[in-house]
């Protein structure tokens, strides 16, 4: 099974080749982190997507 959501075919840091899946995803409170490890040239490099988290100003969608 495939999932929609979790990144594909992402350039390698180094060479620039597309890695198909990271390796690990670690999720934690308002950021994911991906290892990446690429096969055309050995190097592995991680990734961090960072989301908002909530803010004081805002209204709560729910309770």
């Amino acid at each position: 099974m495939v999932r929609l959501d979790m990144p594909r075919e992402n350039p390698c840091a180094q060479c620039g080749r597309p890695i198909t899946f990271p390796d690990w995803i670690e999720a934690g409170p308002y950021r994911t982190s991906y290892l990446w490890h690429c096969l055309a040239c050995d190097y592995r490099f991680e990734a961090i997507a960072v989301f908002d988290g909530p803010s004081p100003d805002r209204e709560p969608l729910a309770v």
